[in-house]
């Protein structure tokens, strides 16, 4: 084996160790004296962590899993979910319940079959999970809890996650009426150290107990945010950074009045950015923005509805100072239609977070959710835990308009998948009738595919009314990172080198 071709693996390796391993034999892959074309093959691992769902008493969690089915991969494999250490909630380091050993709530099923589980109660541990083998492309996990009263009642849902080194998470709060946690959850060998940094208005947060941060491992560990920070701040961007090792990280967010969901992390920054899939009956939205760099930004602010592109009135432009988080309330900006919110640079491009708070009702029956950016569709993107009628899919198109395949797969109890094809128009959003699988039982997953046309966005409601709250929880639908792409072994790697 000659040297560049050893060079070759060690760097698919170094990209396997973010998004999963791809074989290196690529007979798809072509080269000539001037380039190489790469192969996109499916991973071969990954890793998602589930956060610890909820401290009440009176909370009922459930998990589902799926893997889609994909060509090209082998015939074998294994997905299992196992419960991570839990750590004290105030950041000491103290274990808890350390060393027990917990039956999976939830045993992963062959790609095309959701599996489900639940669980209930304060004691619900943080899941790390790992796929191989035919497991592992675009393998999902949907966390929703339901929380009948309290801070933070209503619906609350997110989907596992892939460990990172680094998270923006722009809409947190250390607010009186808000009790914030961001959930770190370490799925290695080896402890993670981690740095929290603070956002406000008027720029960064000092904390004296927000770096160095020691995460076990595999254990979880929840951080109060206000622990960490001084005065309150009504909006707040928390950046995540990882100095050692790798975490999943999360932002559990609990109002008091308006209930509580999963704040998600927000797509990297950018000069573009959008927040697909605001609910038609939205009475009030909130946008939280921040510019991590030493320029202020001027952003352009758009709404894409079912008729096209509109500004909302009042709220044409936000201005971001560098360094400073900036909101901006824009009301029942949907007017009862689907939405989706589209922030691009007015002039000079600078790179910005961002996610917007949602609410839906009014008075005591207040709900929220959040929609941070995110990355589009790309090659498919899937979501889990949908039921037949209390799941609604919002596609949009920013740019050109696109063409979309979706498919609803088996219920984790029976049934048969079926597909449907939509098409959007640019510069819109649409709820699309997503199908449902005949003779569903169980709960099942909804996969979107870009067949043609431009780039497109993707989010799932879930909503479940309890005591006329309407409670309501919204994940994103970012490329799955089912593939990789990986160059042919055999081609001359100076040839990339010099590209």
């Amino acid at each position: 084996m000659n040297r560049t071709t050893l060079s070759l693996i060690a760097a698919v390796t170094a990209l396997g160790a973010v998004t999963g391993f791809a074989t290196l034999n690529s007979p798809g892959a072509k080269g000539s004296g001037t380039a190489v074309t790469a192969a996109r093959l499916p991973v071969e691992r990954t890793s998602l962590l589930c956060p610890q769902p909820s401290t009440s008493d009176i909370a009922d969690t459930s998990y589902t899993s799926f893997t889609p089915v994909v060509e090209g991969v082998s015939g074998s494999g294994k997905a299992q979910l196992q419960a991570a250490a839990e750590e004290s909630a105030d950041g000491s380091g103290g274990k808890k319940g350390a060393g027990k050993k917990a039956k999976p709530v939830v045993q992963p099923k062959e790609p095309g079959k959701p599996a489900a589980g639940d669980t209930s109660g304060p004691d619900a541990p943080a899941l790390v999970g790992l796929a191989s083998g035919k497991f592992a492309p675009g393998w999902t996990v949907q966390e929703t809890t339901q929380v009948a009263a309290g801070a933070g009642r209503g619906l609350l849902g997110t989907n596992c996650t892939a460990p990172d080194t680094e998270f923006w998470f722009p809409g947190a709060s250390t607010a009186a009426s808000r009790t914030d946690y961001v959930h770190l959850t370490n799925p290695d060998d080896a402890a993670a150290v981690v740095d929290i940094d603070l956002y406000g208005k008027d720029g960064t947060l000092k904390s004296t107990v927000a770096d160095g941060i020691t995460v076990q491992a595999h254990a979880s560990e929840p951080i109060l945010l206000n622990t960490l920070a001084g005065d309150p701040q009504a909006d707040l961007t928390v950046h995540v950074k990882v100095r050692s090792g790798r975490v999943g990280a999360a932002v559990q967010a609990l109002d008091a009045k308006t209930g509580g969901d999963w704040l998600a992390a927000a797509t990297d920054p950018a000069a573009t950015l959008v927040m697909p899939g605001i609910p038609k009956d939205a009475t009030s939205v909130r946008l939280v923005a921040f510019a991590p760099g030493d320029t202020d930004a001027d952003l352009k602010v758009r709404l894409a509805s079912p008729s096209g592109t509109i500004t909302p009135a009042g709220n044409e432009t936000l201005h971001v100072k560098a360094g400073m988080t900036a909101s901006a309330d824009l009301g029942d900006v949907t007017r009862g239609e689907a939405g989706s919110l589209v922030l691009s640079p007015t002039g000079t491009s600078v790179p910005v977070v961002a996610a917007l708070q949602v609410v839906r009702g009014k008075g005591a029956a207040q709900e929220t959710a959040f929609i941070p950016a995110t990355a589009p569709v790309g090659a498919r993107a899937t979501v889990a835990d949908n039921s037949a009628k209390g799941s609604t899919l919002a596609v949009t198109a920013p740019g050109a308009g696109a063409t979309v395949k979706v498919t609803a797969s088996a219920g984790s109890g029976g049934g048969t998948a079926v597909s449907k094809t939509f098409t959007i128009k640019g510069g819109t959003t649409q709820n699309v009738a997503a199908p449902v699988p005949s003779g569903l039982k169980g709960p099942y997953a909804l996969t979107v595919e870009p067949v043609s046309g431009g780039p497109v966005y993707a989010s799932r409601m879930l909503s479940a009314t309890q005591e006329g709250v309407p409670g309501f929880t919204i994940q994103n639908l970012p490329d799955d990172r089912g593939t990789v792409s990986v160059p042919d072994a055999e081609q001359d790697l100076s040839v990339l080198l010099k590209q």
